[in-house]
Protein backbone atom coordinates (compact mmCIF):
# COMPACT_ATOMS: atom_id res chain seq x y z
CA UNK A 1 0.00 0.00 0.00
CA UNK A 2 2.36 2.69 -1.24
CA UNK A 3 2.13 6.40 -0.74
CA UNK A 4 4.07 8.85 -2.84
CA UNK A 5 7.25 10.06 -1.18
CA UNK A 6 7.75 13.78 -0.59
CA UNK A 7 8.57 15.95 2.39
CA UNK A 8 5.48 17.76 3.58
CA UNK A 9 3.78 19.74 6.28
CA UNK A 10 4.73 19.27 9.92
CA UNK A 11 1.91 19.17 12.45
CA UNK A 12 2.75 19.30 16.13
CA UNK A 13 0.77 16.73 18.05
CA UNK A 14 0.64 16.33 21.81
CA UNK A 15 -1.65 13.85 23.49
CA UNK A 16 -1.40 12.14 26.84
CA UNK A 17 -3.28 8.89 27.15
CA UNK A 18 -2.19 8.04 30.66
CA UNK A 19 -4.65 10.17 32.58
CA UNK A 20 -7.85 8.84 34.08
CA UNK A 21 -11.33 9.07 32.59
CA UNK A 22 -14.87 9.06 33.81
CA UNK A 23 -15.23 5.27 33.78
CA UNK A 24 -11.66 4.10 34.46
CA UNK A 25 -11.34 2.29 37.79
CA UNK A 26 -7.58 1.84 37.60
CA UNK A 27 -5.30 4.41 36.02
CA UNK A 28 -1.55 4.99 35.78
CA UNK A 29 0.04 8.07 37.29
CA UNK A 30 2.71 8.16 34.60
CA UNK A 31 2.99 7.38 30.90
CA UNK A 32 6.40 5.74 31.38
CA UNK A 33 7.77 3.71 34.28
CA UNK A 34 11.54 3.20 34.28
CA UNK A 35 12.94 -0.20 35.20
CA UNK A 36 13.23 -1.16 38.88
CA UNK A 37 11.31 1.93 39.99
CA UNK A 38 7.99 2.22 41.85
CA UNK A 39 4.91 1.68 39.65
CA UNK A 40 2.13 3.78 41.28
CA UNK A 41 -1.40 3.56 39.89
CA UNK A 42 -4.70 4.87 41.22
CA UNK A 43 -7.55 2.54 42.17
CA UNK A 44 -11.11 3.88 42.39
CA UNK A 45 -14.01 1.98 43.94
CA UNK A 46 -16.92 1.67 41.46
CA UNK A 47 -20.07 3.44 42.59
CA UNK A 48 -22.30 1.12 44.61
CA UNK A 49 -19.70 -1.62 44.87
CA UNK A 50 -19.60 -3.49 48.17
CA UNK A 51 -17.46 -6.38 46.99
CA UNK A 52 -13.73 -6.96 47.20
CA UNK A 53 -11.50 -5.19 44.69
CA UNK A 54 -8.77 -7.17 42.97
CA UNK A 55 -6.26 -6.65 40.16
CA UNK A 56 -5.29 -9.32 37.66
CA UNK A 57 -2.46 -9.30 35.13
CA UNK A 58 -3.75 -10.70 31.85
CA UNK A 59 -2.03 -11.72 28.66
CA UNK A 60 -3.33 -10.71 25.23
CA UNK A 61 -5.72 -13.69 25.22
CA UNK A 62 -7.06 -12.56 28.63
CA UNK A 63 -5.58 -15.54 30.45
CA UNK A 64 -4.71 -14.68 34.04
CA UNK A 65 -0.95 -14.49 34.61
CA UNK A 66 -1.12 -13.33 38.22
CA UNK A 67 -3.74 -11.96 40.60
CA UNK A 68 -3.83 -9.92 43.80
CA UNK A 69 -7.13 -10.81 45.40
CA UNK A 70 -7.62 -7.76 47.60
CA UNK A 71 -6.64 -4.13 47.06
CA UNK A 72 -7.89 -0.94 48.68
CA UNK A 73 -8.95 2.22 46.85
CA UNK A 74 -6.22 4.82 46.54
CA UNK A 75 -2.66 4.55 45.31
CA UNK A 76 -1.10 1.11 44.90
CA UNK A 77 2.31 0.10 43.56
CA UNK A 78 2.08 -2.51 40.80
CA UNK A 79 5.78 -3.28 41.24
CA UNK A 80 5.06 -4.38 44.81
CA UNK A 81 1.90 -6.27 43.89
CA UNK A 82 3.51 -7.91 40.86
CA UNK A 83 7.31 -8.14 41.22
CA UNK A 84 7.37 -10.17 37.99
CA UNK A 85 6.85 -6.94 36.03
CA UNK A 86 10.53 -6.21 36.59
CA UNK A 87 11.72 -9.80 37.02
CA UNK A 88 10.55 -10.90 33.56
CA UNK A 89 12.15 -7.86 31.87
CA UNK A 90 9.23 -7.52 29.49
CA UNK A 91 9.61 -11.02 28.05
CA UNK A 92 5.82 -11.64 28.24
CA UNK A 93 5.18 -8.82 25.77
CA UNK A 94 2.20 -6.51 26.26
CA UNK A 95 0.19 -7.36 29.37
CA UNK A 96 -2.92 -5.78 30.88
CA UNK A 97 -3.72 -4.78 34.46
CA UNK A 98 -7.49 -5.28 34.85
CA UNK A 99 -9.46 -4.40 37.97
CA UNK A 100 -12.30 -6.57 39.25
CA UNK A 101 -15.11 -5.96 41.71
CA UNK A 102 -15.87 -9.42 42.96
CA UNK A 103 -15.81 -11.60 39.84
CA UNK A 104 -16.73 -8.75 37.46
CA UNK A 105 -14.14 -6.89 35.40
CA UNK A 106 -14.75 -3.16 35.74
CA UNK A 107 -13.51 -0.30 33.60
CA UNK A 108 -10.84 -0.39 30.93
CA UNK A 109 -7.54 -2.09 31.70
CA UNK A 110 -4.12 -0.49 31.85
CA UNK A 111 -1.98 -1.44 28.85
CA UNK A 112 1.57 -2.27 29.95
CA UNK A 113 3.86 -2.12 26.94
CA UNK A 114 7.48 -3.20 27.49
CA UNK A 115 9.89 -0.65 26.08
CA UNK A 116 12.26 -2.86 24.11
CA UNK A 117 14.18 -2.08 20.92
CA UNK A 118 12.39 -3.51 17.88
CA UNK A 119 13.92 -5.39 14.94
CA UNK A 120 14.73 -3.10 12.00
CA UNK A 121 13.30 -3.77 8.54
CA UNK A 122 15.65 -3.71 5.56
CA UNK A 123 14.61 -3.82 1.91
CA UNK A 124 16.63 -5.68 -0.72
CA UNK A 125 16.50 -3.27 -3.65
CA UNK A 126 17.07 -6.02 -6.22
CA UNK A 127 14.55 -8.60 -5.07
CA UNK A 128 12.15 -6.33 -3.21
CA UNK A 129 12.21 -8.73 -0.26
CA UNK A 130 12.19 -7.59 3.36
CA UNK A 131 14.48 -8.87 6.07
CA UNK A 132 14.66 -8.03 9.75
CA UNK A 133 17.86 -6.95 11.47
CA UNK A 134 17.72 -7.76 15.19
CA UNK A 135 18.30 -4.96 17.67
CA UNK A 136 20.03 -5.46 21.03
CA UNK A 137 17.31 -6.52 23.46
CA UNK A 138 17.44 -3.70 25.99
CA UNK A 139 14.47 -3.46 28.34
CA UNK A 140 14.07 0.00 29.89
CA UNK A 141 10.60 -0.07 31.47
CA UNK A 142 6.94 0.15 30.52
CA UNK A 143 4.72 2.55 28.65
CA UNK A 144 1.42 2.54 30.57
CA UNK A 145 -1.93 3.91 29.48
CA UNK A 146 -5.64 3.23 29.84
CA UNK A 147 -6.80 0.95 27.06
CA UNK A 148 -8.68 2.89 24.40
CA UNK A 149 -10.69 2.07 21.33
CA UNK A 150 -10.60 4.52 18.43
CA UNK A 151 -13.85 5.97 17.10
CA UNK A 152 -13.46 7.17 13.52
CA UNK A 153 -16.40 9.30 12.40
CA UNK A 154 -16.63 9.60 8.62
CA UNK A 155 -19.10 11.23 6.28
CA UNK A 156 -20.55 7.73 5.78
CA UNK A 157 -20.88 6.89 9.48
CA UNK A 158 -18.82 5.61 12.41
CA UNK A 159 -16.19 2.86 12.59
CA UNK A 160 -14.90 1.67 15.96
CA UNK A 161 -11.41 0.17 16.00
CA UNK A 162 -9.75 -1.93 18.67
CA UNK A 163 -6.03 -1.21 18.86
CA UNK A 164 -3.61 -4.15 18.84
CA UNK A 165 -0.48 -3.01 20.69
CA UNK A 166 0.42 -6.68 21.12
CA UNK A 167 1.17 -6.72 17.38
CA UNK A 168 2.38 -3.16 16.75
CA UNK A 169 2.79 -1.19 19.98
CA UNK A 170 4.54 1.89 18.63
CA UNK A 171 2.30 2.18 15.59
CA UNK A 172 -0.87 1.90 17.68
CA UNK A 173 0.46 4.54 20.07
CA UNK A 174 1.38 6.86 17.17
CA UNK A 175 -2.09 6.56 15.62
CA UNK A 176 -3.82 7.25 18.95
CA UNK A 177 -1.66 10.30 19.57
CA UNK A 178 -2.34 11.70 16.11
CA UNK A 179 -6.07 11.03 16.42
CA UNK A 180 -6.35 12.48 19.91
CA UNK A 181 -4.47 15.57 18.75
CA UNK A 182 -6.98 16.25 15.95
CA UNK A 183 -4.66 15.39 13.07
CA UNK A 184 -7.27 13.43 11.10
CA UNK A 185 -10.07 16.01 11.32
CA UNK A 186 -11.62 16.60 7.86
CA UNK A 187 -8.99 14.55 6.02
CA UNK A 188 -10.31 12.86 2.88
CA UNK A 189 -10.12 9.28 1.69
CA UNK A 190 -7.94 10.10 -1.30
CA UNK A 191 -7.52 6.56 -2.66
CA UNK A 192 -10.02 3.72 -2.95
CA UNK A 193 -9.14 0.51 -4.76
CA UNK A 194 -11.94 -1.91 -5.62
CA UNK A 195 -10.83 -3.28 -9.01
CA UNK A 196 -10.14 -6.00 -9.91
CA UNK A 197 -10.95 -6.93 -6.29
CA UNK A 198 -12.04 -5.02 -3.23
CA UNK A 199 -8.68 -3.98 -1.79
CA UNK A 200 -8.41 -0.89 0.46
CA UNK A 201 -9.68 2.58 1.29
CA UNK A 202 -6.82 4.95 2.15
CA UNK A 203 -6.65 8.25 4.05
CA UNK A 204 -4.40 10.20 6.39
CA UNK A 205 -2.71 12.67 4.03
CA UNK A 206 -3.33 16.29 5.10
CA UNK A 207 -2.65 17.33 1.51
CA UNK A 208 -5.29 14.92 0.22
CA UNK A 209 -3.23 13.56 -2.66
CA UNK A 210 -1.04 10.77 -1.35
CA UNK A 211 2.31 12.29 -0.40
CA UNK A 212 1.53 14.02 2.88
CA UNK A 213 2.18 13.05 6.45
CA UNK A 214 2.78 14.33 9.96
CA UNK A 215 6.31 15.59 9.30
CA UNK A 216 8.09 12.55 10.74
CA UNK A 217 8.38 8.82 10.08
CA UNK A 218 8.26 5.73 12.29
CA UNK A 219 9.70 2.30 11.59
CA UNK A 220 7.84 -0.66 10.19
CA UNK A 221 6.88 -3.10 12.95
CA UNK A 222 6.85 -6.85 12.47
CA UNK A 223 3.09 -7.21 13.02
CA UNK A 224 1.65 -10.71 12.79
CA UNK A 225 -1.93 -9.42 12.57
CA UNK A 226 -3.28 -10.72 9.24
CA UNK A 227 -4.64 -8.18 6.79
CA UNK A 228 -8.35 -8.93 6.47
CA UNK A 229 -11.64 -7.10 6.15
CA UNK A 230 -11.77 -4.26 8.70
CA UNK A 231 -8.06 -4.30 9.56
CA UNK A 232 -6.42 -0.87 9.79
CA UNK A 233 -2.79 -0.72 8.67
CA UNK A 234 -0.13 1.84 7.78
CA UNK A 235 0.54 3.06 4.26
CA UNK A 236 4.11 3.91 3.38
CA UNK A 237 6.47 4.76 0.53
CA UNK A 238 9.00 2.33 -0.94
CA UNK A 239 11.10 2.77 2.19
CA UNK A 240 9.70 0.21 4.66
CA UNK A 241 10.46 2.55 7.56
CA UNK A 242 8.42 5.50 6.26
CA UNK A 243 5.20 5.05 8.22
CA UNK A 244 3.65 8.29 9.41
CA UNK A 245 -0.04 9.13 9.34
CA UNK A 246 -1.43 7.53 6.19
CA UNK A 247 -3.60 4.52 6.94
CA UNK A 248 -5.69 2.09 4.95
CA UNK A 249 -8.65 -0.10 5.86
CA UNK A 250 -8.75 -3.53 4.25
CA UNK A 251 -11.79 -4.58 2.21
CA UNK A 252 -11.11 -8.32 1.90
CA UNK A 253 -8.70 -11.03 2.93
CA UNK A 254 -8.24 -12.37 -0.59
CA UNK A 255 -6.90 -9.10 -1.99
CA UNK A 256 -4.82 -7.98 1.00
CA UNK A 257 -3.14 -11.14 2.28
CA UNK A 258 -0.03 -10.31 0.23
CA UNK A 259 0.46 -7.29 2.52
CA UNK A 260 1.09 -9.49 5.57
CA UNK A 261 4.56 -8.89 6.99
CA UNK A 262 5.20 -5.97 4.62
CA UNK A 263 2.88 -3.38 6.14
CA UNK A 264 2.10 -2.70 9.78
CA UNK A 265 -1.41 -3.83 10.73
CA UNK A 266 -2.18 -2.33 14.14
CA UNK A 267 -5.94 -2.51 14.77
CA UNK A 268 -9.22 -4.10 13.76
CA UNK A 269 -12.74 -2.75 13.34
CA UNK A 270 -15.23 -4.01 15.93
CA UNK A 271 -18.20 -2.11 14.50
CA UNK A 272 -18.96 -0.25 11.29
CA UNK A 273 -18.69 -2.96 8.63
CA UNK A 274 -21.50 -1.28 6.69
CA UNK A 275 -19.64 2.03 6.81
CA UNK A 276 -16.46 0.44 5.44
CA UNK A 277 -18.46 -0.93 2.53
CA UNK A 278 -20.13 2.44 1.93
CA UNK A 279 -16.69 4.03 1.69
CA UNK A 280 -15.62 1.33 -0.77
CA UNK A 281 -18.72 1.93 -2.90
CA UNK A 282 -17.86 5.60 -3.49
CA UNK A 283 -17.94 6.46 -7.24
CA UNK A 284 -14.40 6.54 -8.57
CA UNK A 285 -12.30 7.97 -11.36
CA UNK A 286 -9.63 5.28 -11.43
CA UNK A 287 -8.58 5.05 -7.77
CA UNK A 288 -9.56 8.62 -6.99
CA UNK A 289 -13.01 9.26 -5.48
CA UNK A 290 -15.12 11.61 -7.56
CA UNK A 291 -16.45 13.23 -4.38
CA UNK A 292 -14.04 12.01 -1.68
CA UNK A 293 -15.59 10.95 1.62
CA UNK A 294 -13.94 12.38 4.72
CA UNK A 295 -12.77 11.44 8.15
CA UNK A 296 -14.68 13.99 10.22
CA UNK A 297 -12.90 13.11 13.46
CA UNK A 298 -10.89 10.46 15.29
CA UNK A 299 -11.51 10.20 19.03
CA UNK A 300 -10.35 7.92 21.82
CA UNK A 301 -13.00 6.16 23.87
CA UNK A 302 -12.59 3.85 26.84
CA UNK A 303 -12.29 0.21 25.82
CA UNK A 304 -14.57 -2.37 27.38
CA UNK A 305 -13.11 -4.41 30.25
CA UNK A 306 -10.87 -7.17 28.96
CA UNK A 307 -12.80 -10.19 27.72
CA UNK A 308 -16.11 -8.33 27.35
CA UNK A 309 -15.69 -6.34 24.15
CA UNK A 310 -17.16 -6.91 20.70
CA UNK A 311 -15.63 -9.33 18.23
CA UNK A 312 -13.90 -8.04 15.08
CA UNK A 313 -16.25 -7.31 12.19
CA UNK A 314 -16.56 -9.70 9.28
CA UNK A 315 -17.15 -8.92 5.66
CA UNK A 316 -20.88 -9.08 4.89
CA UNK A 317 -21.76 -12.37 3.21
CA UNK A 318 -23.35 -10.52 0.30
CA UNK A 319 -20.28 -8.35 -0.33
CA UNK A 320 -19.30 -8.50 -4.01
CA UNK A 321 -15.85 -9.85 -4.82
CA UNK A 322 -15.11 -7.01 -7.23
CA UNK A 323 -15.80 -3.29 -7.19
CA UNK A 324 -18.13 -1.21 -9.18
Amino acid sequence: MLMRSRNVVTLAVAALLAGGSASSQISPERTYYGIERPFPVKVANPAGNEGTLSIKLLDVENAVLEAVESVEPGQVDLAVLFPSLWETKGSRGVVYAQMYAGETAVGPAIVLQPMIAQPYAELDQRSGSLSWRPSPRTFTGYRAYIEKDVLMTTTEGDILFRMRPDHAPNTAWNFMQLGDGGFYTDIIFHRIVTQPNRFVVQAGDPLGEGSGGPGYMIDLEDSKLPHDFGIISMARSGDPNSNGSQIFICLSREATKALDGRYTAFGQAISGADVINKLADTPLNGQRPVNPPKIKSVKLVDAAPRGTGAAPVKAPSDQPAGGR
